[in-house]
This record gives C-alpha cells, structure tokens and sequence, in this order.
C-alpha cells in the first residue's frame, strides 16, 4: 500500500511537471481511486472475518478450524500413500478456501502434512509440492482469496460470473496438478 501510495505520488508531481494535470485535478483522482478500492477493501476484511468466525488460525486454542483440519489429516492416514499425497494435494485445494494466505496456511497445515507424510511413507517434498499446488492454483477461483477478490473489485466483475467463466480452466489445473502429484510419488521425488 505505501508503494502504491508513493508512485501515485510520483505520477501526480511528474504530471504536475509536465503541466497534464494540476495538484487538485491529482487529488481528485485519488479520492475517485480511493472510493472505487473501497468495496474491494470491504469483501477482502469479509474473507478475513471468515478465517475468525472459525476461530483463528492458532494451532494452540480449540477451534472450528482446527478440527476440521485434525479430522481432515486423520482420514488421510487410513489409504495407500499415492492416494494420501493426492488427498492432500485436495486437503490443501480445500483448506485455501478457509485460510487463502499462503504463510497462514503453511503455519497451520504443513505441522501436521509433515509428520503424516512421514508415517505413510511419503516424502516430505512431495508434500510440500501438494501445499504449493493446493495453495497457489485455487487462489484463481476462491471467493476467500483477497487478491482474486481485489482484482474482481477493480474491474467490477461479479464473482459469480468469474466462476462460472473459470471453474473448467481451474478443473483442468486441478487434474494437471494431481498428475504431477502421482508422477512425483511413482518417480520418489526426493
């Protein structure tokens, strides 16, 4: 925000310099900017209290959140390990829906993708591929995901039409990402 905050300033001196638009006429235009980033701040604090109405991401305290995540681990455990590192590669497509952070989400998932990887025989890489490929290629249809959001403010597109515009192309991805989740296991990615 501060270095958007600072080129906005540089681009209203520069055009005050090169006489395209007066101090007032660059003010201006930052309030209407301003306005229009406000919905777009609004949803992203909405997909934020969403993460707190579940109780927070602390690993520590009792929550909705967290049990979801222990039952979710839990049933993992039960299958063959190709089937696991898949299942988690869809935990963690699932689980960006709650906590679209990337950090956040690696704070909470990965104490316990590591161990269980580890007790089913699969290596802690492939498990780390599964989180980076659950996280990252979901935050392109995730109504949580601040940037989707953000970017859907800006250009006042409703998500519902984005959705039904992109969820093929996010369902291609997903079955490219359970290949490359299968080829790592069979290939012992290290």
């Amino acid at each position: 925000a501060a270095q958007f905050f600072c080129l906005g300033i540089a681009c209203a001196v520069i055009a005050s310099l090169f006489k395209k638009q007066t101090a007032n006429e660059s003010a201006n235009a930052f309030k209407e900017g301003a306005q229009e980033l406000l919905p777009a701040a609004l949803l992203v604090a909405l997909a934020k209290g969403v993460i707190l109405i579940l109780g927070g991401s602390d690993l520590t305290s009792p929550s909705t959140l967290n049990t979801l995540l222990y039952y979710s681990a839990s049933s993992i455990s039960v299958v063959p390990d190709y089937i696991a590192a898949w299942g988690m590669l869809l935990f963690q497509s699932i689980f960006n829906f709650f906590v679209s952070s990337g950090s956040g989400q690696a704070a909470i998932t990965m104490p316990l993708m590591s161990p269980l990887g580890d007790l089913l025989n699969i290596s802690r890489q492939i498990v780390v591929l599964a989180f980076q490929l659950g996280d990252g290629l979901t935050n392109i249809f995730i109504p949580t995901s601040a940037s989707l959001i953000g970017c859907l403010g800006i250009v006042k597109l409703d998500w519902s039409e984005w959705a039904g515009f992109i969820w093929r192309f996010t369902l291609a991805l997903f079955g490219l990402a359970s290949c490359f989740i299968f080829l790592a296991h069979f290939i012992n990615y290290q």
